[in-house]
């Protein structure tokens, strides 16, 4: 599995399932490692992710993430060992506990403690049964972790973590909770715009839905924010902490300042004004040109 140093988030339930195929492709041949997909209201994860396996070559496909509630661990075992068979190696795990309304409202499940959780559901992957042929290698598995306990739950018993909506200082927090030689696959919203006005607008509209789910909002207290940055679809200080807005160069210092906290491997959300991907930030980052 060849993940490179950056590689592509992108929700994809905008497109069709033939126009998802595409982008895919034009994310390979930009030179990114990896395409990061969500779950959540869409298309269903991991048969998202066979059929973008399937129309590209080198690739790699990650969820970020699958989430644990939407099917028990040997059903999450299974399509893991099997994408990764028909892939020759290309599919990343990437679980999660979601977040309670989700869960609760959505999928009418109950919530359960999230670190407690997810450990027995890991447990219960490593020990399913699989009848069939087994992929090159043993696949790769890291956690949506955002706290401490998750942090560490991911070093205990996955290759890593993989945390959405963070800061560059969270990053150098994650890798000392996580040490060496495991995998920390940071995303990164990044908008084209250099103007702040327009650029923060974009940023509220898209973090209005993560200022309603605890996880979040908790980490962002974790981080040093207080209640009167999450008003008012957030304070300057946090928006500009959490998304990388302006010209290329403001860009490119917001990604060097990951990875010199840490990061691995850097997954770049490119938000626009609509719903779908602004292919712009990818061809201008592209590590391919």
């Amino acid at each position: 599995m060849n993940l490179k140093s950056i590689g592509v988030w992108a929700a994809l339930d905008g497109l069709s399932a033939a126009d998802a195929a595409k982008f895919a492709q034009r994310v390979e041949a930009w030179g990114y490692g990896a395409l990061w997909i969500p779950e959540a209201m869409g298309r269903e994860v991991l048969s998202s992710a066979a059929w973008l396996l399937a129309n590209t070559k080198e690739l790699v496909v990650a969820s970020g993430i699958a989430n644990i509630y939407a099917r028990d661990a040997l059903a999450a075992a299974s399509a893991q060992k099997g994408l990764n068979e028909q892939s020759n190696g290309r599919f990343l795990l990437g679980l999660g506990v979601s977040h309670a309304p989700l869960v609760k409202d959505l999928r009418q499940h109950e919530y359960g403690k999230p670190v407690t959780t997810m450990r027995t559901y890991l447990q219960a992957m490593a020990t399913a049964p699989y009848r069939s042929v087994p992929p090159p290698s043993p696949p790769k598995t890291v956690l949506a972790a955002l706290g401490p306990k998750m942090l560490e739950l991911a070093a205990e018993l996955t290759d890593g973590a993989h945390p959405y909506n963070v800061t560059p200082e969270h990053t150098q927090e994650a890798r000392s909770i996580l040490g060496k030689g495991k995998l920390l696959c940071v995303e990164q919203g990044v908008i084209l715009e250099a103007d702040p006005a327009q650029a923060r607008a974009i940023a509220r509209k898209f973090l209005n839905l993560y200022m309603g789910l605890p996880n979040y909002v908790n980490n962002w207290r974790r981080l040093g924010f207080a209640d009167v940055d999450f008003t008012g679809g957030g304070s300057d200080r946090l928006i500009d902490a959490v998304i990388a807005w302006g010209d290329e160069k403001a860009i490119r210092a917001r990604l060097d300042a990951h990875w010199q906290a840490g990061a691995d491997h850097l997954c770049i959300q490119p938000i626009g004004g609509s719903h779908l991907p602004d292919e712009r930030v990818l061809s201008l980052l592209a590590p391919g040109t």
